[in-house]
């Protein structure tokens, strides 16, 4: 999807941290197709992009976001009567009114999106700056890390509107929190706070809201500033997928394969060079390259 966005903003400074902006702040950023296609496609920009170190993802306006659109009524949930999912001719209801529910379009457009930054290969930090519920707190379960305003609110309200989680939440929020908290916020839908969401893990620290946006830019940098990108990029990966590992021969083989590809790169010698000679490194490899490597083998089936 090329630029411009409609329903948000994406921006790149000059120290290479990347900005994306949830912008629909009339309808507390709440979540459509569009903006889960302009997400993605943002997200596309920042990997393609050798100058970009990290992205921070926020909100505009007084909501980072407040969940699905619920524009439809009662009916917004119901895809086989909105077809909000798919276009024209791509329905997966059958002439008989059954429903194919393998069909690509059944699936779930907030996982759509998960699963696009569970695979992003630069640092994504969610920079929450105000209510953050269902989708809106889902989308940030894969972003590796989630600052809060002290004015952020956080709801998995979905049995509260009887649906269930979504964006594959039941796979991220048990790994951040533990299965109870899950189920304890997940079971009652109750909105909380930043501090319950500090005490649990969800969120990585809270700043006052003119505060926010500064420090997420200076831990980005502080993330980015030194390391290599393609090391960065590849260390991502590595650690999110080796989450779900059932034991730790899944990790001895993608390591040894990891620092065998690394060890022969231009980012290894000058890394060792530089510390060496006591200088700051100049690493010049960049991500798309690293992963031509390391892409064939780690995207087989066995890792996936």
């Amino acid at each position: 999807m090329a630029e411009p966005f409609t329903t948000i903003t994406y921006a790149v400074a000059e120290d290479g941290i990347a900005t994306l902006t949830l912008n629909r702040p009339d309808r507390m950023n709440a979540f459509t197709p569009v903006m889960m296609a302009e997400m993605i496609a943002a997200i596309d920009l920042a990997d393609a992009d050798d100058t970009v170190r990290a992205v921070i993802i926020t909100g505009e306006g007084k909501a980072f976001c407040a969940g699905a659109d619920l524009g439809a009524g009662g009916a917004a949930f119901d895809y086989a009567k909105t077809g909000s999912r798919w276009g024209e001719g791509e329905s997966p209801v059958r002439a008989d009114g059954s429903v194919d529910l393998s069909h690509p379009a059944v699936r779930d457009g907030g996982g759509r999106l998960t699963l696009r930054l569970f695979e992003a290969r630069k640092p994504i930090i969610g920079a929450i700056n105000g209510a953050a519920v269902g989708i809106g707190a889902t989308m940030t379960l894969p972003m590796d890390f989630r600052l809060a305003s002290s004015a952020a609110r956080f709801g998995f309200v979905f049995a509260r509107r009887g649906i269930v989680p979504e964006a594959a939440s039941s796979w991220f929020l048990p790994r951040l929190v533990g299965i109870g908290k899950a189920l304890e916020w997940c079971y009652s839908g109750r909105v909380f706070g930043a501090d319950e969401a500090l005490a649990a893990g969800l969120v990585r620290s809270i700043h006052a809201p003119d505060e926010l946006l500064p420090s997420a830019r200076a831990f980005a940098l502080e993330l980015t500033a030194e390391s290599a990108p393609a090391s960065v990029s590849l260390t991502r990966r590595i650690l999110w997928t080796m989450l779900g590992a059932g034991h730790p021969m899944d990790a001895h083989r993608i390591d040894s394969r990891a620092i065998w590809l690394r060890g022969a790169s231009g980012d290894a010698r000058e890394g060792v060079t530089s510390f060496l000679e006591k200088r700051p490194a100049q690493f010049t490899d960049s991500v798309d390259a690293a992963w031509d490597d390391f892409a064939p083998w780690f995207d087989s089936p066995e890792y996936r």
